[in-house]
């Protein structure tokens, strides 16, 4: 239980955690961003590791100069692109044999078809629009990978996808995230951030639920 509270407070609290780090580990920060963008975006078993409002925390504390925005800019761009690319051939290797639980919290089956779903439904797209997209994001290239994606296709999307969401994200944070208003509620910010992220998903849940609702009424 403490440890869901202490992921919770460091969810909620990006940018004093973050603050900490770099007056600890100084330039190594860039390395530990590095690891969990990487791992957020490249491993299907930590889809709850911190994505949009890490890369908007790291971008506030940028605009103070506590962080270099084209260092992170550059590394955190090179993490995602390389994250997407290692489970594209994670997906393209393994296939869906791990997922077949219907009661795991990272090896839930039911993750891998609403991305498979998200996946049908925009095509290459997907790749790029799910970099918005919290848990999609992370199965969106595994699931490529399964569907046998032609590679190079994948990595167009993928590279645009990446300079997108982390140039959004980042840049974000350095021009606005050090408004006083914004610095005094961050942790609402945060919801705020989370909450718009999930609004794609909680949509297409609505839509899938109660669209079959009326069909087999009818």
């Amino acid at each position: 239980m403490e440890h869901i509270f202490w992921f919770i407070d460091l969810f909620l609290h990006l940018d004093k955690h973050l603050g900490t780090a770099i007056s600890f580990f100084g330039v190594w920060t860039y390395a530990i961003l590095f690891l969990i963008i990487f791992c957020e975006t490249g491993l299907v078993v930590t889809p709850l590791l911190p994505g949009d409002s890490l890369l908007f925390a790291a971008g506030t504390l940028a605009a103070i100069s506590s962080l270099d925005k084209w260092y992170l800019f550059g590394s955190l761009t090179f993490a995602a692109i390389l994250g997407d690319t290692v489970n594209y051939w994670i997906g393209n290797l393994i296939g869906p044999r791990v997922f077949t639980s219907n009661t795991s919290l990272f090896f839930n089956k039911k993750h891998l078809i609403r991305s498979h779903n998200f996946y049908e439904k925009y095509g290459g797209k997907t790749i790029i629009i799910a970099r918005f997209m919290p848990i999609i994001r992370t199965f969106a290239p595994f699931v490529a990978g399964i569907a046998k994606m032609t590679y190079t296709k994948f990595l167009l999307y993928n590279i645009v996808g990446g300079i997108l969401w982390v140039s959004v994200c980042v840049f974000s944070g350095y021009y606005f995230g050090n408004i006083p208003f914004i610095k005094r509620n961050f942790t609402i910010v945060i919801f705020v951030i989370i909450f718009i992220s999930l609004i794609p998903i909680i949509s297409e849940f609505l839509r899938h639920k109660y669209g079959k609702r009326e069909t087999d009424e009818v």
